[in-house]
């Protein structure tokens, strides 16, 4: 290289006779030179990247093997409702269609007052016969004898008239008079050794099945309310009252034929209740 050779004004022109090669410093496309690479990602971020996919891929394989998250708090369901079965066996001596000998117990009351309802509820209290054996058997002595009368005059002539029944509660010929009460449930309002009050949360049917009836079944809700006493080792009615409702929305299930509720009443039995 010669020492007089000049370079020009231009930064990066070539001149003389030699063959000087000058890199610019901005260039990307120097014929002359190798082209950059591409910096390669740092150690750590890969293995971050790699730690990732195998978690996902885990929890992947444990939703596809069938395991089940729990179920939020939130969304669990309620613990035991008070309409459990506790396990108690209904009684099994009865007289005269009575169920009697109820444990010595809360559970005991319950089940006292839901069978009671029941027999109170059926259509052997609209017979003035019937009605005294049952009152004989579900109240105490005291309370049996001074009720009898105002329960004679609540089933009057004109009462049993209106339900479709003669004055002894016998329906018309080819008919059929139902009087029904299903418990759904009791509570108990308070209870001691040789006293208890339980409400029973109850349906019921009452009506005339008949061609000619006026008054068809019907279904009714009730909350009947019992005061029991421990008498003669059994639970006795000393006090009951009744109040309308709990009553849920009506169905829409089509009302059925007076044959097919005369049928049924005479097919399907009643059940004796334990709580």
């Amino acid at each position: 290289m010669s020492n007089d050779d000049q370079y020009g004004s231009g930064y990066g022109d070539i001149g003389g006779t030699g063959q000087t090669r000058t890199r610019l410093p901005d260039s990307d496309a120097d014929p002359y030179t190798t082209p950059r690479r591409t910096p390669r990602p740092t150690r750590g971020l890969i293995t971050v990247v790699g730690v990732v996919v195998l978690l996902i891929a885990a929890i992947a394989f444990a939703n596809r093997s069938g395991d089940t998250p729990d179920t939020p708090t939130a969304n669990k369901p309620p613990e035991a409702s008070t309409t459990a079965p506790t396990g108690t066996s209904p009684v099994t001596t009865k007289s005269a269609g009575i169920p009697k000998g109820f444990a010595h117990t809360e559970q005991g009351a319950q089940s006292a007052a839901a069978n009671y309802a029941v027999i109170m509820g059926s259509d052997g209290m609209f017979k003035r016969d019937t009605r005294h054996a049952i009152m004989d058997g579900v109240y105490t002595p005291e309370a049996a004898g001074r009720l009898k009368a105002p329960q004679d005059a609540a089933y009057s002539a004109a009462f049993l008239a209106k339900l479709g029944l003669d004055a002894n509660g016998i329906p018309p010929q080819g008919s059929t008079f139902v009087s029904r009460t299903v418990p759904v449930g009791t509570r108990v309002e308070s209870y001691t050794a040789t006293t208890a009050k339980i409400a029973v949360w109850a349906t019921g049917l009452i009506g005339m099945s008949g061609d000619k009836s006026t008054d068809p079944v019907r279904t009714t809700w009730k909350t009947w309310t019992f005061e029991l006493t421990w008498v003669d080792e059994d639970w006795k009615v000393a006090a009951d009252s009744q109040q309308d409702g709990p009553a849920p929305v009506p169905g829409d299930v089509p009302a059925s034929s007076a044959d097919d509720i005369s049928k049924a009443t005479k097919e399907f039995g009643g059940f004796t209740y334990a709580r």
